[in-house]
């Protein structure tokens, strides 16, 4: 089992300090780009520090993370990270004060669905690799959610399938800082550990590789700690909001 070195914030928003669910979703433009994979690696890791999650599956004709799940719970893997397909967004809306954070696992390609995701959630997430064949339609889809309405401070890039050349990962980072977005630190490269981990219902951080796991663990702190910048810059709103009115 994977020895977990991801550091959790107690943000006010969890359950027990009584706000307001954390919303997270991942979305992209094209499939088999680890969308649904960085939805179950976030998920893992708040789990195993014993917050609420639930992972709202969006789509349904893949139903990948909940035929994950399975394979989870059939091979007794722990945290359990509950998934539930839905429908609509609305409908997944609708359960998220159950929960200390609520994980969009989006369908791929923009849609009207993918806007109402990305507008309900406090950060969203869109993989991509390093072609430009993969970093254009992912600016395209970031562009679409920013010209409705989806701040860009709460968009953020993963790099996923990289290779071995540290250039052409640069590459990559510098096209979509000069497109407006920054990037997550860390990398994913697509690795046979990471397959083999999910087709036992494991997370990335739970392969049987340490070096693996390390590169899954920097991907995941910096989504823990976007996610944490985010929700202390929004209490931060909120506080001077109420001295206004008082004033």
């Amino acid at each position: 089992m994977a020895s977990y070195h991801v550091t959790m914030v107690s943000w006010k928003q969890k359950k027990g300090g009584g706000g307001l669910a954390i919303i997270v979703s991942f979305v992209s433009q094209k499939g088999g780009v680890y969308k649904s994979t960085l939805a179950r690696l976030l998920a893992r890791e708040f789990a195993a520090q014993e917050w609420n999650v639930k992972i709202a599956d969006l789509d349904i004709s893949q139903g990948t993370c909940f035929q994950w799940r399975a394979r989870r719970l059939g091979n007794r893997i722990e945290p359990d990270i509950p998934v539930e397909q839905f429908g609509s967004v609305d409908k997944a809306l609708k359960i998220a004060d159950q929960y200390d954070i609520l994980i969009f696992d989006g369908a791929p390609h923009s849609s009207s669905a993918t806007r109402a995701i990305a507008q309900a959630s406090g950060l969203t997430v869109i993989p991509t690799g390093l072609a430009v064949d993969d970093l254009q339609p992912a600016v395209t889809l970031a562009h679409d959610l920013a010209k409705n309405g989806v701040a860009r401070a709460k968009i953020v890039f993963a790099l996923c399938k990289v290779g071995d050349s540290p250039a052409e990962i640069e590459d990559a980072r510098a096209y979509l800082q000069e497109a407006g977005y920054d990037v997550l630190p860390g990398t994913l490269p697509e690795k046979v550990g990471y397959r083999r981990a999910s087709d036992e219902g494991k997370a990335l951080t739970e392969t049987r590789f340490a070096s693996l796991n390390q590169r899954a663990e920097e991907v995941a702190q910096g989504m823990v700690d976007r996610i944490s910048q985010l929700s202390s810059a929004q209490d931060r709103s909120k506080t001077d909001m109420n001295k206004r009115s008082v004033a």
